[in-house]
């Protein structure tokens, strides 16, 4: 898979239907998994995560990066945004009984501030770093891959690395280099 620019600026000025299959792809796990943590969802997780993925697809357009983690406060925002609606429309609905948006486990992720909301930054990088490792690994060899994970994930000196797994010293920080290069690629936006 040929990525010329990140994501989101594809999504930006040039969405097509693979774009949006992999941005649901990476995000709708990650949305549903923090808001299942929600008692009061029961089973209705699955709908606050189609409308988030909703707000997405009509607001990703117009969205512009402002600074380091821009992408992930707001989705993190329009995530609580629509936490909150799907409670107040409970509202309206006396035969579901449920808990004021206030009151939810999750209402703290509508404070940029909050325990919870530097939870929510922390997984999400991880989350998607994960997600992206994922995506990159079949245009790797597996020496290639092994070697970036020795020495940038397991922190391994890169002439042990290289002993480690037969190579030069040179090819395990060119493949460290390469992976390295591929990440930052696909990551530009989504994690900073």
């Amino acid at each position: 898979m040929e990525t010329s620019a990140s994501l989101l600026e594809r999504l930006r000025t040039a969405p097509d239907e693979a774009a949006w299959r992999q941005l649901d792809d990476l995000y709708r796990p990650l949305i549903h998994r923090w808001l299942v943590r929600d008692p009061g969802l029961r089973g209705e997780a699955d709908d606050v995560v189609q409308e988030v993925m909703s707000v997405l697809v009509r607001e990703l357009p117009g969205f512009q990066r402002q600074r380091t983690g821009s992408f992930r406060r707001w989705l993190r925002t329009v995530t609580a945004h629509r936490l909150t609606a799907h409670y107040r429309s409970r509202q309206n609905r006396p035969q579901v009984i449920g808990t004021l948006p206030e009151e939810c486990p999750l209402a703290q992720l509508a404070d940029p501030n909050s325990e919870l909301s530097r939870l929510w930054d922390d997984e999400h990088d991880r989350y998607v770093l994960r997600r992206l490792m994922d995506l990159i690994e079949p245009m790797f060899e597996p020496s290639t891959l092994a070697a970036f994970r020795r020495i940038a994930l397991d922190g391994v000196a890169p002439a042990d690395a290289a002993a480690e797994l037969g190579l030069s010293h040179a090819a395990v920080l060119t493949a460290k280099s390469r992976v390295l290069s591929k990440l930052r690629q696909e990551a530009e936006g989504l994690i900073d």
